[in-house]
């Protein structure tokens, strides 16, 4: 039997057909009933799994005799791709150990299997150091080439990349290429088993390079596998980061390591010196700095807790840092296909990350003129708040000037999404409606009384509200939170920031916010979700009025369910709409004092034997008022007329 070879390194072919992000190809040759052989399989995936010496990337075993005539020796071998190295290596090989176990019959001699990140090998013949060259295979992108020419300069561009390795007794190089008009780019990678001899990979990837115009030339991303080597081309910047010449650091030479020791040291203890010197430098201008921008901002980020910020200057080690090739790879370079939506701070994107895990990557846009803010305030917050009310975040990158926050990926979307389409609301029976206003206001809860921090979110509406594949819901964006201290009860900016329809008036026309400021937006959004109707344009319906004093004039009559979603008829409870109307208008009042804490909303919504006080008038709205209603307002005791100039207010 010939044993199929295969080099240390995986080409990362992520593209728009691709069924699996992880999951590439595998191979599965000849299967023995020799137990002890399969018993050494077993053995040589567990140590890829736990392998001490992942830091370097690549290794290999024997498992067994180590002897050629012996029928039970297994060779091993992993390798990640070059350019990936630690947490995401090791996420890859976990997943590639599990998966040949499926791909492969538990009794199989030989087999390989290639990952996006990572490939895992072993036969029971020794592959170590040898070139084999076939089986191949391929894989393009969707994108064709503008001009037939550029299969040629495709090609010409790699042809460097192979002299460069070659002539640098490297094992892999990447590249990036002018490709015209526009800033257009063209990035190249080509890397050879770190086993082989520099005549072996030339000869190696030169066989790969000869087979792409035939499989792959009439496409812009395309990449091409050998066992022994491979090679990608691609317009994004697929790799991670390399040294200037566009090849990996060298390798060290050994002779010159071990001569002039005490010449070394005192270049080192030098060097360690001036480095020394120069994070001092850096921390002092990195702290006035840092004092300037508290200063700027008090009404932002507190004080307090501006260093756990996680920044280009500080890194919270709380907070996983996600390489942004790994970004890239997961959302298809930022393709429309895996768009799903776009909000003030920026577009968001689904992703997959190497691990499986499905995500969410909100990409901070460069022309956000609040983004910025926006981005501290979230990472610090959401990083140390927990709750199964609100959506996690997993991780961030802050690379090439990017900001970038991977939050758990909800398959429902967000509630609007589904409450305001006339087709997906027929989906939200009232239980389920109640459930989301259950689980609203537990998580409101806990970022007022429960958590570290004391947080008032600012910004509650239904699109900050996603929804779970149970549809439970979980509240979002961090981006206006503001953090109080336990004995602090409200606070004052000159920043108003919101939107329309959500915002108390305390804080829409003179900048107070409180914990009664979500109190309010939970209000509003209780009677969205019992009506199925936009707080905000609600005006512009047949009613001529807002929802909060349409729901308030309907309750004075007595016709509550006239407030409902028609299509809840079928399955309501009268009782409980009935209570959670009450309840949302006790939210909504004018007076912020008058509003219940967020505890007692969760108490009240939990009791059915509780009383309920009545709610005052609803606070003003945005909106025309009829004549007769203009009438009955100015004539309330509950309504104090409305003198002050409008605010100057920042829509999200």
């Amino acid at each position: 039997m010939t044993p199929l070879s295969i080099l240390g390194f995986l080409l990362l072919f992520s593209t728009a057909s691709a069924q699996s992000p992880i999951y590439e190809y595998s191979f599965c040759y000849n299967t023995t009933n020799n137990t002890s052989y399969q018993d050494n399989v077993r053995k040589a995936l567990s140590w890829v799994a736990s392998d001490s010496g992942i830091s370097k990337g690549y290794n290999q075993t024997v498992i067994g005799s180590n002897n050629s005539s012996s029928d039970d020796t297994v060779y091993g071998f992993y390798s990640c791709r070059s350019d990936i190295v630690g947490y995401f290596c090791q996420f890859c090989l976990n997943s590639a150990a599990k998966e040949i176990n499926q791909r492969c019959a538990n009794n199989t001699v030989t087999a390989i299997i290639w990952y996006d990140l990572c490939i895992i090998r072993f036969s029971n013949q020794s592959f170590f150091g040898k070139l084999t060259l076939t089986p191949t295979w391929n894989t393009t992108g969707s994108k064709d080439i503008k001009d037939p020419t550029e299969t040629t300069r495709a090609k010409d561009a790699m042809e460097s990349l192979i002299t460069k390795t070659i002539e640098t007794n490297q094992t892999w190089t990447a590249g990036e290429f002018d490709w015209g008009g526009d800033n257009e780019k063209r990035y190249g990678m080509v890397q050879c088993s770190r086993d082989l001899t520099s005549a072996y990979c030339r000869e190696c990837l030169q066989f790969c390079l000869d087979i792409y115009p035939q499989c792959c030339g009439t496409k812009v991303g395309w990449g091409v596998v050998g066992p022994s080597c491979g090679m990608k081309f691609d317009e994004y910047e697929f790799y991670q980061g390399t040294n200037d010449t566009g090849s990996p650091p060298p390798l060290p030479n050994q002779a010159e390591e071990g001569s002039n020791t005490s010449r070394k040291l005192i270049i080192g203890l030098s060097v360690l010196g001036f480095v020394a010197l120069l994070c001092f430098s850096f921390y002092c201008f990195w702290y006035r700095k840092k004092v300037r921008k508290d200063e700027l901002i008090p009404d932002t980020i507190p004080l307090s807790s501006y260093h756990d910020v996680q920044t280009e200057e500080t890194l919270n080690a709380d907070l996983p840092i996600i390489p942004l090739t790994t970004i890239l790879q997961s959302t298809n370079n930022y393709s429309e296909a895996c768009k799903l939506g776009e909000g003030g701070f920026g577009p968001v994107y689904k992703g997959t990350l190497p691990d499986g895990r499905q995500i969410a990557v909100k990409r901070l846009s460069k022309a956000s003129g609040q983004g910025s803010e926006e981005f501290k305030n979230e990472v610090m917050f959401i990083a140390k708040l927990q709750h199964r009310n609100l959506v996690r975040l997993l991780a961030c990158c802050l690379e090439e000037h990017e900001k970038i926050l991977v939050y758990e990926y909800l398959s429902n979307a967000s509630l609007d999404s589904h409450l305001f389409d006339y087709e997906k609301k027929k989906q939200l029976d009232w239980k389920l409606r109640l459930n989301i206003i259950h689980g609203i206001a537990r998580g409101i809860l806990y970022l007022h009384e429960d958590s570290r921090l004391k947080v008032i979110h600012r910004d509650l509406k239904a699109s900050n509200v996603l929804l779970d594949h149970e549809m439970n819901p979980k509240i979002s964006d961090f981006g206006l939170a503001r953090a109080f201290e336990r004995d602090q009860n409200q606070a004052n900016t000159k920043r108003i920031m919101g939107t329309y329809g959500y915002m108390a008036p305390e804080y829409a026309m003179e900048g107070l916010f409180s914990v009664k400021t979500d109190v309010f937006s939970f209000g509003v959004l209780v009677l969205e979700i019992i009506s199925g109707k936009k707080n905000s344009g609600f005006y512009l319906s047949e009613h001529g009025q807002s929802l909060l004093l349409y729901a308030w004039n309907i309750w004075c009559a007595g016709n509550c369910l006239e407030l409902m979603d028609s299509v809840l008829e079928k399955s309501c409870i009268a009782s409980e709409v009935v209570k959670c109307m009450h309840i949302g208008l006790l939210c909504v009042q004018q007076d912020a004092a008058d509003r219940p804490t967020m505890s007692t909303v969760v108490v009240m919504l939990a009791s059915d034997t509780m009383a309920l006080p009545k709610p005052n008038h609803p606070a003003f709205s945005v909106g025309r008022m009829t004549p007769k209603e203009a009438s009955t307002s100015k004539s309330s005791k509950n309504l104090s007329i409305n003198d002050v100039t409008v605010s100057t207010i920042l829509p999200r």
